[in-house]
């Protein structure tokens, strides 16, 4: 296999965790403001393709999660996971005027 054609599979398919890891020092630089124009955009761009890896592997593993689901017998992952609505009266963040 060529170097051009594992570029356009995946860049080096690092895991979820290095690439987060990653993205997090690429905003460090950024937000820093050190960095020449050129060297911004380079960065930025490794972001933008960090990004992308992570939302696949996240949507790879819920892929995962909803067939391993549909197999112990879950219809759908919306079912087997209730959402809990963000603002629940049932929930006394200490914030509220009500008692």
């Amino acid at each position: 296999m060529t170097k051009k054609s594992k570029e356009t599979a995946t860049p080096a398919a690092p895991d979820l965790e290095k690439s987060l890891a990653e993205l997090e020092k690429i905003v460090e630089r950024l937000e820093a403001g050190d960095l020449t124009l050129d060297e911004s955009l380079k960065q930025f761009e490794r972001g933008v393709l960090l990004t992308r890896h992570c939302q696949t592997a996240l949507r790879t593993a819920e892929q995962k999660v909803e067939v391993l689901l549909r197999k112990s017998g879950a219809s759908t992952a919306a079912e087997a996971f209730e959402a809990v609505p963000f603002e629940d009266d049932s929930i006394d963040d200490g914030d509220s005027d009500t008692p």
